[in-house]
């Protein structure tokens, strides 16, 4: 199994961040050809999605989060800024793992489909995330 973390700033905003193109470069750097792609990410308050970016599904993805865990003080969970503690609850719904078929050395995905690191944590601005390829 080859693996490597790499470094997302995600800044001072709540953010669906497309990673495929990491992904990608991740694969190629390893010699991928079948497999599978497994993506993780070690943080409490992040998680994984495949979801079509760019057409306004990621922000679609933002607000229905935003419905879904307001940021208010309902939440038990009280350090950092305010309604810091639905981002705890966030992995829940937007896990902190996902996996990829790998076929040729390439991601397996849909037309639409991207690999987004998925961060509605303020307070953390950069995050790691584990890239792992298992050969077929």
């Amino acid at each position: 199994m080859r693996s490597e973390e790499i470094e997302v700033r995600t800044g001072a905003h709540e953010v669906v961040h497309d990673m495929t193109d990491e992904c990608g470069r991740f694969l190629r750097s390893a010699g991928a050809a079948d497999g599978l792609l497994h993506v993780w990410v070690p943080h409490a308050t992040a998680g994984l999605a495949v979801i079509e970016t760019g057409a306004g599904s990621d922000d679609d993805l933002l607000a229905a989060l935003r419905d879904l865990l307001p940021k208010d003080s309902r939440w038990q969970h009280r350090h950092g800024s305010p309604g810091h503690g639905r981002d705890h609850v966030l992995p829940a719904l937007v896990p902190p793992d996902l996996t990829v078929p790998v076929l040729g050395g390439r991601l397996a995905l849909g037309t639409w489909q991207s690999v987004c690191l998925v961060d509605t944590n303020v307070d953390n601005p950069v995050r790691t995330v584990r890239l792992s390829f298992l050969a077929g």
